[in-house]
């Protein structure tokens, strides 16, 4: 008689607690169920005097984390589940916060594929570790959608105008990038994991996480991102999403030119209200205020957009990836848009 494996493994091992996400097949997308075991093992050890520090790793070859479990959003949105959309997101951000204010050295060891609900879980952590295989994305408004589990705040403290870049086109960084831009601390190759693993268990001196890691941190090659910045900053330094394509139009750069084409594949409602998101999170004192407004805009985008359901339906469902977005074009999206997604208070807000 088979058994289901659990789709979080939590252990303790020489005052370590280990957490591994263990959904390989779904990259260990995170549904509902997988937050509550990840909160409840971070209460349980945060009263237990012999786990000192957290390790958060994920299962599998690919990936630490693709994200949240999308196709289940779907599902909850064509079937008029608002309040079960709420929830899900509710616990996930309470989670996203708690991670960032633990009391204890929270590790994450972002090797592989990590996006969306993957950077709320490692991207507040306190140490952020990414390999030779890591890739990080919000790619949030490829399925009409925008950058949430305090994705907003990261973005927003990026050098220059990278949090808009990769907010708009949903980038991927590799793991200099991932450091530039603020995603993560070391870069540790793939090989020297289990290295790593293994010193945080037998505690040799030095004794703290950070120090640890730095005995197997490399210096990787050059960012991409910091090459990119001249015309990333002058572009995305542009009022208006329409401006911004404007301006990488008339650039030079061949990079440039193709992150124009991308815009044209987004779709207009998330990219505006993107925008202003990231450049509202600039001015919000701290992640739990960050996380607020994105709960505000998630519930206005699972009650009033349709083009949230249809980018999931295009791009998971469907997998036509040719999205009817409404409206289609820049040029037909109000020009207060985001100011008005983002004066939208729900009800009951995030934090009571």
């Amino acid at each position: 008689m088979s058994s289901t494996p659990p789709t979080v493994i939590a252990r303790t091992d020489g005052g370590v607690g280990h957490l591994t996400l263990n959904r390989p097949r779904a990259i260990n997308a995170l549904d509902h169920d997988m937050i509550v075991q990840l909160g409840a093992a971070l209460t349980a050890w945060e009263r237990d005097p012999d786990v000192q520090i957290v390790v958060i790793d994920g299962a599998g070859e690919r990936g630490f984390c693709a994200g949240g479990d999308v196709r289940a959003l779907y599902d909850d949105l064509v079937a008029g589940h608002t309040p079960r959309v709420g929830a899900y997101f509710r616990a996930e951000y309470a989670l996203n916060a708690r991670i960032a204010e633990y009391p204890k050295p929270v590790v994450a060891l972002a090797d592989g594929i990590t996006m969306g609900g993957g950077i709320g879980l490692a991207g507040h952590a306190a140490v952020r570790v990414v390999t030779d295989r890591s890739r990080l994305a919000m790619p949030e408004t490829r399925i009409g959608f925008t950058p949430d589990v305090g994705g907003t705040w990261l973005l927003a403290h990026a050098p220059g105008r990278i949090g808009e870049y990769l907010a708009l086109t949903g980038a991927v960084m590799d793991a200099a990038d991932a450091i530039y831009a603020g995603f993560a601390d070391h870069f540790v190759p793939r090989d020297r994991l289990a290295d790593l693993r293994d010193a945080l268990i037998t505690r040799a001196d030095p004794q703290t996480p950070t120090e640890l890691v730095y005995l197997f941190d490399e210096t990787p090659a050059p960012s991409h991102l910091e090459a990119a910045r001249p015309w990333i900053d002058d572009a995305f330094a542009a009022d208006t999403v329409a401006d911004v394509f404007a301006r990488l139009r008339a650039r030079p750069e061949p990079d440039a030119r193709a992150a124009a084409d991308t815009l044209l594949e987004l779709s207009p409602t998330a990219m505006a209200v993107t925008l202003t998101a990231v450049r509202a999170a600039r001015t919000l004192p701290d992640l739990r205020q960050a996380l607020a407004q994105e709960y505000g805009l998630v519930m206005w985008f699972a009650r009033t957009q349709p083009d949230l359901p249809e980018g999931i339906r295009a791009q998971l469902v469907d997998k036509d990836r040719s999205p009817s977005w409404r409206p289609a074009a820049l040029a037909d999206v109000a020009a207060d848009l985001g100011r008005v997604a983002l004066a939208v208070v729900p009800d009951p807000p995030l934090w009571g």
